[in-house]
């Protein structure tokens, strides 16, 4: 059996979290096209549940997928989104936060660190981590382990115990290490999970209206008539038509997404300055 072909089997699995209300996250992943499970992560705190195709099927690593949704899903949004992904070989997890450069770090299947240092620091900054406490913790995930007693799950899972601090709180099931029918098995026993599957453009337009509308992202969206809003959204479209070109050239889903959803919000913006009233 070849290593890519390890590398998309059964042990693979991957969660999105997202800082914000599942209410609010469903629109979005609607959009990424991917049949999802989302429910309550605690807090303000959702965590979404791919069904997986892209990797189960071998067209493409859980890490390259994974960081395509995450930027996906936080580029368009108020809130950031944290994909936490493992495979027979490594381990690891991407942070997208609007615009920004997503930050991520890697630990190698027996738990060695593969990551650069100043990651874990820009993490816990753009989360809002405490800089002492956090931190310190943050940095002794990033530490070798002679005694090999933390294998890359086990650092994940380290990673889960600092964010409960930012009210992480994983449903039952929901565990790195476990494979992704497992986990789709454990979100659907959650009383307070609900499918996302792709609606249909007509249906999710309307969707993502209704939940912009009643987002932060309310004041700058196009209908108020402001310049910064309409530059918003032809921004987004700018940068999502070269991203979904990407992907589909490399045949990247997640980057594919990533641009969809771009093209998608942007278009969405621009709808508004012809459909809603002005103020």
């Amino acid at each position: 059996m070849s290593k890519d072909t390890v590398r998309t089997g059964s042990a693979t699995g991957a969660l999105l979290l997202c800082r914000a209300e599942p209410a609010s996250v469903a629109p979005a992943a609607h959009l990424l096209r991917e049949p999802m499970l989302v429910t309550g992560a605690g807090g303000p705190w959702s965590v979404l549940v791919p069904e997986g195709r892209p990797w189960q099927d071998g067209s493409e690593p859980v890490d390259r997928v994974l960081t395509g949704w995450a930027t996906a899903l936080a580029v368009g949004a108020p809130w950031p989104a944290l994909a936490l992904w493992w495979d027979a070989d490594r381990a690891g997890f991407t942070l997208a936060s609007g615009f920004r450069r997503a930050v991520g770090y890697v630990w190698l299947a027996d738990g060695t660190p593969a990551g650069e240092d100043e990651a874990m620091r820009t993490f816990a900054a753009r989360l809002g981590l405490d800089p002492v406490l956090d931190v310190q913790a943050l940095d002794r995930l990033t530490a070798p382990d002679p005694t090999r007693v933390l294998d890359a799950r086990a650092r994940l899972r380290g990673l889960l115990l600092v964010l409960a601090r930012a009210e992480v709180a994983l449903p039952a099931g929901l565990a790195p290490g476990e494979p992704q029918d497992r986990l789709r098995e454990a979100a659907r026993a959650h009383p307070g999970a609900r499918t996302v599957a792709w609606p249909g453009w007509r249906e999710a337009v309307r969707a993502e209206l209704d939940a912009v509308d009643a987002s932060p992202l309310g004041p700058w969206l196009p209908r108020s008539g402001t310049p910064r809003a309409r530059a918003l959204a032809l921004a987004q479209i700018a940068v999502g038509l070269p991203l979904t070109v990407r992907g589909l050239r490399r045949r990247g889903a997640g980057w594919a997404a990533a641009g969809a959803l771009l093209l998608a919000h942007g278009a969405f913006g621009l709808v508004h300055d012809l459909t809603r009233p002005r103020d």
